[in-house]
């Protein structure tokens, strides 16, 4: 059986952060947001966590559809403490890569993107000008 490492723990869903986008958010700035989306890690809820070993593989994503209209959301975070407690508890770490795919692939079925919904600064963006913002 493999010893752990004194001092080595695994991060907490709840220690998921961007501070580059939560900075961009505070401020409005779609210029950064846009920046922070292409530098660094998104906070994503899950429907079903990855292995808990590494949050930056696997899940299955949660999106919101409406009932109705049938319009499917994104819900994306710069920061675990951000995501309501009415959305399913798990969360997952994605890269900008990530995300591109993502977007790319579902670019037909997910009509926008919210930002921190809940505030504290929430945005919200159509998946076209974030594929825009990812590609540049």
């Amino acid at each position: 059986m493999a010893k752990k490492r004194a001092g080595a723990k695994r991060p907490a869903p709840q220690d998921f952060r961007s501070e580059a986008l939560a900075l961009a958010l505070e401020k409005q700035d779609m210029a950064a947001v846009a920046l922070a989306l292409r530098n660094g890690n998104t906070v994503v809820p899950l429907i079903k966590p990855g292995p808990r070993d590494n949050p930056l593989d696997g899940g299955e994503v949660w999106t919101y559809r409406d009932p109705a209209t049938g319009d499917v959301a994104l819900l994306l975070f710069s920061d675990a403490k951000n995501k309501p407690a009415n959305l399913p508890p798990g969360v997952g770490v994605y890269s900008p890569a990530w995300l591109r795919a993502f977007l790319t692939t579902h670019r037909d079925a997910i009509t926008t993107v919210f930002l921190d919904i809940a505030g504290p600064h929430p945005m919200q963006a159509p998946p076209t000008e974030l594929l825009k913002a990812l590609e540049v």
